[in-house]
């Protein structure tokens, strides 16, 4: 991919249902990092995971809901709503819930790119 242009639309219909259960739309990629639209209907709820390795910066573009997030001694639930953004660091237990009418859709950039599903396994949450 290095010195060439990436162009990508999401797609209408996902890509992917990721290890968390929601649904993936795959955007651009690049050697250094890869981005994704996660979507989860409403009243739906993620199933807890963390990731080995990669480190995810999140965009939120649509609906609400919570996201809850574990690393060590540190542990919050954070309000999900457009224009928030957060990040998952390796080895941080997660889980998310879409609460409102509207599906819940964010934005993920994933640095590196997003190596395939044994990348995540899952943990305990609080849902």
């Amino acid at each position: 991919m290095s010195g060439r242009f990436v162009t990508r639309m999401a797609a209408l219909a996902a890509d992917a249902i990721a290890p968390d259960g929601s649904e993936v739309r795959l955007l651009a990629a690049s050697l250094r990092g890869s981005m994704a639209q996660f979507t989860l209907p409403p009243g739906a709820i993620s199933k807890p995971v963390a990731h080995h390795s990669v480190e995810e910066l999140w965009f939120v573009v649509a609906g609400k809901g919570r996201m809850w997030r574990k690393r060590d001694a540190q542990e919050d639930i954070v309000a999900l709503e457009p224009g928030l953004s957060l990040s998952i660091s390796p080895g941080t237990h997660f889980q998310f819930r879409c609460d409102g009418s509207e599906a819940l859709q964010a934005v993920g950039v994933t640095m590196p790119p997003w190596p395939g599903l044994e990348e995540a396994y899952g943990v305990a949450g609080p849902w």
